[in-house]
């Protein structure tokens, strides 16, 4: 998603923009998101003047027990990496379910928040926003006690999904079209030390490896006439405490918690603060007991009190030409471990614990070019801004198309979709006949060749009335566009495993 993935609350779905806050969009690289694609950490080059400036410190007790240099600069650059996800998550929450005056702010703790709409070009806080499925989330509190997710039955032929993801990134379980079926049912999330027995009428229990977690939802949307089924979906989504749903009395509360305030600025100097507050809510996993050792000589962790400020100027350097160097680590990463198949780009870059299995550098770089990013098999997000002959695409120079042979349509078992964005500004754009994308459920409206053949016409002025139907608006600049195969399917043809299937997708041809 190399220096051109999208980021989103959800993977290439679209993904909060913490860039004036945290992260600036990297205008080539994006998302899976729910594809929420999120871009490049903003340029941490300039850590080490803000670390220059902030004076001297008298050593602590801790800094006497400090590392060498080379290695606290290694435990700086590897808790680095290992972090960012992490810290990333903080400030998507922090947004959505605490700060009420962010502009962001969803819900609180164990409520949801529907969105009965899709985005449009006046949306401008998501980078390559998702505008096929209207989203839903839900920020959960585990802490008390575990929390009933209840959803309604779906109709056969719309797909939604519900993404559980906790403050690793870890992508630890799903409900929806694929996972459970279209059946109502009642399932409960709990966090990483409860014990117990799951009662009567749960039909799944899922583990959050964290205290906090993330439950997003994506309802799919054939048209604006559709709107009203997808609210009447949405109000059947419902989210409570385990004891509101038994009817029982109410364990005791979780502690308050005092949420440190985070933003880009604070982030440059206060980052592995942040990570030490965070991981008092993360049980150490059997694969990061190395890692937490490491960050442990550096005062991160539990137990701990890490305070750059405190820390004598030195250290300071150490650690801020470390965080530069996890950061180029991971920009690296993205530029050389993604596939490219006929000039679109791909990767699966998102799952569980097991998926990653102690990968940290694979984890930060799926947080960077899409936090929140689907699995694979839930969905997948070839990205294309280059032609057939390797040229980035360009709305005010040429036109192009794109031609699906017969038979040769994205494999998919729900729906297919490809969306045009700025290929600046990574967000929809403005366009006379307000269409953002073309999707699979058009299909019956649009023409096909005499051979069966789908060609979209990809330009910025319209083809003409007799090949509007066809017609993807682009914008008069840079293009940037993202194909979303929702629930792919794992027989051949597939597009499955990413980047080695045996289906690809079509080259994007220039026209004039």
């Amino acid at each position: 998603m190399a220096e051109r993935s999208a980021s989103a609350v959800f993977s290439v779905g679209g993904v909060a923009r913490l860039p004036e806050r945290i992260y600036e969009p990297n205008r080539q690289q994006q998302e899976n998101g729910m594809r929420h694609r999120v871009s490049k950490l903003k340029c941490l080059a300039t850590l080490g003047l803000a670390v220059g400036v902030a004076g001297t410190a008298p050593p602590s007790a801790e800094a006497q027990d400090w590392p060498t240099i080379v290695e606290a600069k290694e435990i700086a650059q590897e808790g680095f990496i290992y972090g960012l996800p992490i810290v990333m998550n903080y400030a998507v929450m922090y947004e959505y379910a605490v700060d009420r005056n962010s502009g962001q702010f969803k819900a609180p703790f164990n409520e949801i928040k529907n969105e009965a709409r899709v985005f449009t070009y006046k949306d401008t806080a998501i980078i390559t926003p998702n505008s096929d499925t209207p989203y839903s989330f839900a920020w959960l509190d585990l802490r008390a006690e575990p929390i009933v997710l209840s959803v309604p039955a779906v109709e056969e032929g719309r797909y939604y999904a519900v993404q559980l993801e906790d403050g690793n990134t870890y992508n630890y379980g799903y409900i929806g079209t694929r996972a459970t079926g279209r059946e109502a049912g009642d399932y409960m999330v709990v966090g990483p030390e409860w014990q117990g027995e799951a009662p009567k009428g749960i039909k799944k229990v899922f583990r959050s490896s964290t205290q906090f977690s993330l439950a997003g939802y994506r309802t799919q949307l054939f048209g604006p006439d559709d709107m009203p089924n997808v609210e009447r979906i949405q109000a059947g989504y419902k989210v409570q405490p385990l004891s509101q749903y038994l009817g029982t009395a109410a364990p005791p509360a979780a502690p308050t918690i005092d949420f440190p305030r985070i933003d880009k600025d604070l982030v440059k100097t206060n980052f592995f603060e942040y990570l030490d507050f965070i991981l008092q809510f993360a049980p150490a996993e059997a694969n990061e007991t190395d890692i937490r050792a490491k960050l442990a000589k550096i005062g991160v962790g539990a137990g701990k009190t890490f305070d750059f400020k405190d820390l004598p100027f030195g250290h300071r350097i150490e650690v801020g030409l470390g965080m530069k160097d996890g950061d180029a680590a991971i920009r690296k990463y993205l530029d050389t471990q993604q596939h490219e198949v006929n000039g679109w780009i791909m990767s699966s870059l998102f799952g569980n614990s097991e998926f990653f299995n102690g990968d940290w550098i694979k984890r930060a770089a799926g947080a960077v070019a899409g936090i929140y990013g689907n699995d694979a098999v839930e969905a997948t997000y070839p990205l294309a801004k280059h032609d057939s002959a390797g040229n980035e695409l360009d709305g005010s120079k040429h036109n192009y198309t794109l031609t699906f042979t017969k038979g040769e349509y994205p494999p998919v078992n729900a729906f297919w979709s490809i969306t045009m964005y700025d290929g600046k500004t990574q967000l929809l754009i403005e366009n006379p006949i307000n269409r953002y994308l073309i999707s699979s459920p058009m299909e019956p409206e649009m023409k096909k060749g005499e051979d069966g053949s789908l060609t979209l016409y990809i330009q910025k002025d319209s083809p003409g009335p007799d090949k509007e139907s066809n017609w993807l608006p682009a914008p008069d600049g840079s293009i940037y566009m993202v194909m979303r195969l929702y629930w792919p399917k794992t027989e051949s043809p597939s597009i499955l495993p990413v980047g080695k299937g045996t289906w690809q997708p079509p080259v994007v041809q220039t026209a004039n």
